[in-house]
């Protein structure tokens, strides 16, 4: 058995999604959570910024003997995951795997579609996994920038919002997929306007419930599950606007938040 907390990090407060998931899968395990709100969104930066960014935030979770770490961030995943677990002697588990797994179970048709960052989006990470898994199945990607500061600012349903979907999505009309992952924490808050623009016959991935499935199997397998009894004791760090955090992130997180702190890691 081991106490320790999990650490999770994200750009933001789309990594909220995953905690949601980790709650209800591990409902005894503590969560430490970092927001990198301050250098949002990483999705325009350059690989190495975004390494750099990653190995920062894993380094003000570590201060917290946390003994595994969630890359919540499909843009830091892409791109971050080989340093970082080169850099830890803890098991560290990124979102682009679990939601590629999910994408292949799901399709009947083999076409899947994929939105995300322009950094996401560029790296192939999410062409990379799928192939891997089955070489059957196509793959059309689509970069959505704005998605995130718009799901930063909770605009889930207005017109602009809805327009801005249509443009983004548009090329999936006519692609047959039945099956589209969102690649970006942020986006599950904009699943309702996503869904109405694609249509119904399309499965939406959100690859959060998967990345906590794949956790909590890490941690019975190593003996790693806590053995308190105790209602765990959650902390939340925001770099920067920890009232917004607070604000955008119950929504995201689908209850109260009791407190955040600001981080000092940066």
């Amino acid at each position: 058995m081991d106490n320790r907390p999990i650490g999770i990090f994200d750009s933001g407060v789309g990594g909220l999604t995953v905690v949601k998931e980790v709650f209800k899968a591990l409902p005894n395990e503590k969560i430490v959570y970092l927001g990198d709100t301050a250098r949002v969104p990483y999705g325009t930066k350059s690989s190495e910024t975004i390494k750099r960014f990653s190995i920062e935030n894993a380094d003000f979770l570590k201060r917290f003997k946390v003994k595994l770490i969630i890359v919540a961030c499909n843009t830091a995943s892409s791109i971050s995951l080989p340093v970082l677990r080169k850099k830890l002697r803890i098991p560290v588990v990124g979102v682009i795997k679990p939601g590629a797994r999910k994408a292949v179970e799901t399709t009947k048709n083999s076409r899947v579609g994929v939105i995300g960052t322009f950094t996401t989006i560029k790296s192939r990470a999410y062409e990379k996994e799928i192939s891997q898994i089955s070489r059957h199945i196509k793959v059309k990607s689509i970069a959505c920038p704005l998605f995130v500061p718009l799901a930063e600012e909770a605009w889930l349903s207005d017109v602009i919002t809805r327009d801005i979907a249509k443009r983004y999505l548009k090329p999936f009309l006519n692609s047959r997929i039945d099956t589209l992952v969102l690649g970006c924490t942020h986006y599950p808050l904009l699943k309702n306007v996503i869904s109405k623009v694609v249509g119904k016959k399309v499965t939406i991935i959100d690859s959060a419930s998967s990345v906590a499935e794949e956790v909590a199997g890490i941690l019975k397998e190593n003996n790693m599950l806590s053995s308190s009894t105790n209602k765990p004791r959650h902390m939340f760090f925001a770099t920067d606007a920890v009232e917004q955090f607070v604000k955008t992130g119950e929504k995201f997180l689908g209850r109260k938040i009791d407190k955040v702190r600001r981080a000092d890691h940066v």
